[in-house]
């Protein structure tokens, strides 16, 4: 409903003007020049920052376990705004073809390592009652099947594709359900609601102008709330012990 009143808005208005047709099945959307900008800043403005939160995570490593937990997370982080704005970048220039295709299939495979890599430090440095081991291989196994479905299926089944995201994203959090304690649940959890809401407009590219740009600042709201609860409830006490 929230989604067909912004389009009929931006439709009636000079707004429609700020974005192209929607793309036709199995095919990508060409955004219009100011969307290209827009999607090449709203992640490129948080490459450098990114890498400082890999420094930092590793800073606080007191252990092997915590600094393969920091460096799995931090990488993920720096890899996901670091393609993205690659492939956005190279799609603002409209040169490059293979590249472009290659960044823009990595640019989405990407995503699914970036969820790994987010349940990752809970999963090793949590205490669980059981299952948490279990539960880190089935997410990476999950992430290296999204990887292969979209090196073989790019750009077809569109909505499949966003399904897999949230399967990914959200069927492993019942975990949570087995913590022996719950600091930092409440942050994981919000950094999950936020991607998700992001994902409308992930999905609107044609429909609502910036609607990229938008989802990548979903993007980064979510990777805020998760950075935070990362180093203040699973890294940082190991500076008190």
């Amino acid at each position: 409903m929230v989604v067909k009143l912004i389009r009929r808005i931006a439709t009636n208005s000079d707004l429609g003007r700020l974005k192209n047709e929607r793309a036709k099945a199995g095919e990508a959307y060409q955004p219009t020049d100011v969307e290209h900008i827009a999607n090449v800043v709203t992640h490129g403005a948080w490459v450098l920052p990114s890498l400082a939160g890999l420094v930092f995570m590793v800073q606080l490593a007191t252990s092997d376990l915590h600094l393969t937990a920091a460096i799995i997370y931090g990488l993920a982080l720096t890899t996901l705004f670091s393609v993205s704005t690659a492939f956005h970048f190279i799609s603002w220039t409209g040169r490059f073809k293979a590249w472009k295709t290659f960044f823009h299939i990595g640019d989405r495979a990407v995503i699914y390592i970036f969820i790994a890599s987010s349940y990752t430090p809970w999963l090793l440095l949590k205490e669980f009652h059981s299952w948490s081991e279990e539960v880190l291989f089935i997410v990476w196994f999950m992430a290296v099947g999204g990887i292969l479905y979209q090196y073989i299926f790019h750009e077809q089944y569109k909505w499949l594709e966003v399904l897999l995201y949230m399967v990914i994203g959200f069927c492993p959090a019942v975990v949570v359900l087995d913590m022996k304690e719950s600091a930092g649940v409440f942050e994981l959890l919000l950094g999950g609601f936020t991607y998700a809401l992001g994902a409308v407009f992930f999905k609107s590219d044609g429909i609502i102008p910036f609607a990229h740009a938008i989802w990548h600042c979903f993007v980064f709201v979510g990777a805020l709330f998760h950075y935070y609860a990362v180093c203040v409830h699973l890294l940082w006490p190991s500076q008190l012990l």
